[in-house]
């Protein structure tokens, strides 16, 4: 028994008694317009046959897959789960789909080249440490590859939060409340936002004359935070703790819940950054720095959708932070 023909467009088309061409814009991302009754119509139509847009047909003849990569070491940090949910939304919402690539090292990067595994994608997002922006445009054969992570080079658009602001608020904030001196929690070494951000903090200290009493480092992560305080009882006691992530502060804010009554600071006050979500709850009301994360995604939404011309050079764009102030602090 022969098998029953796929549907085409055209057949979408005539029952929706419009053209192929305005049936093929109303299935597709185009910005071309169609009014809504026809699209409605099309939509109908296309359900009624069962018929599903060939993409990768689309593709050839828009020059463009409707689909953006977006590179990241992993998702397991509460504040990644903060960003990334928005971001998918919005990408997904400007009729885009995601491709996650999880890039965990530098070994993984070579690895994605030498065995040439890439993706026709249309932009990449950047977010991993160990991606630079030369490798990335060999990765996808783009130019439009936007760094998140610092590793920006001069015909990479960048967008980086501006932490100088955020974190001098939230030292002064401190000193103004007697503190003389600090211990700092940090996450990754290999991250240059992450350096950026010790480097900032250390000026910050000496600025407001704040003795910096010792370095930890862990992860950016609840356990690594939960794992060194202990430390963080050893030798001089500091008056505060500032944690480069909110996810560290909340696992030393578990260990020390007995300095914390009614979360309030006894021994030490405690300083996170991020400004999750999850701080705005009764259980985590933590003092942190943070930025606007639907600023910082329309931004990148906005070089997606209107990308820079070719050949420039490009300066980061700088989101600003704050310091925002709970009851830890």
């Amino acid at each position: 028994m022969r098998r029953k023909a796929a549907p085409t467009i055209s057949d979408v088309a005539a029952l929706a008694g419009v053209s192929r061409a305005v049936a093929s814009r109303a299935l597709s991302a185009s910005k071309r317009p169609v009014s809504d009754a026809k699209r409605d119509r099309v939509l109908a139509a296309a359900a009624e046959l069962g018929y599903r847009v060939n993409l990768l047909a689309q593709s050839l003849t828009t020059q463009t897959v409707n689909l953006v990569a977006v590179l990241v070491n992993h998702i397991h940090d509460l504040s990644d789960l903060d960003l990334f949910d928005l971001l998918l939304a919005e990408i997904q919402a400007g009729g885009r789909q995601v491709i996650l690539v999880r890039v965990g090292s530098t070994d993984k990067v070579e690895e994605f080249l030498r065995q040439g595994v890439a993706y026709h994608v249309d932009a990449a997002l950047v977010f991993s440490d160990f991606a630079d922006a030369a490798t990335v445009r060999r990765m996808f054969r783009s130019d439009l590859v936007i760094m998140l992570n610092g590793r920006h080079d001069h015909r990479s658009p960048a967008i980086i939060p501006d932490e100088a602001v955020g974190i001098g608020q939230a030292v002064a904030d401190a000193a103004a409340k007697g503190v003389k001196c600090a211990s700092l929690v940090t996450g990754r070494a290999s991250s240059l936002v992450e350096q950026a951000r010790i480097g900032l903090f250390h000026r910050a200290f000496e600025s407001h004359g704040i003795a910096l009493l010792q370095t930890l480092q862990g992860d950016y992560s609840y356990r690594s935070g939960h794992a060194l305080a202990a430390s963080l009882l050893e030798g001089e006691r500091p008056d505060a703790v500032f944690c480069t992530s909110d996810a560290m502060a909340m696992g030393i804010l578990d260990v020390f819940r007995a300095d914390f009554s009614g979360n309030r600071p006894s021994r030490f006050r405690l300083y996170g950054f991020d400004n999750l979500s999850l701080l705005d709850f009764e259980a985590y009301p933590i003092s942190s720095i943070g930025y606007d994360k639907a600023a910082y995604v329309a931004r990148m939404l906005r070089l997606l959708n209107e990308p820079p011309a070719g050949g420039g050079t490009f300066e980061p764009e700088l989101v600003p932070t704050r310091y925002v102030p709970r009851l830890t602090g």
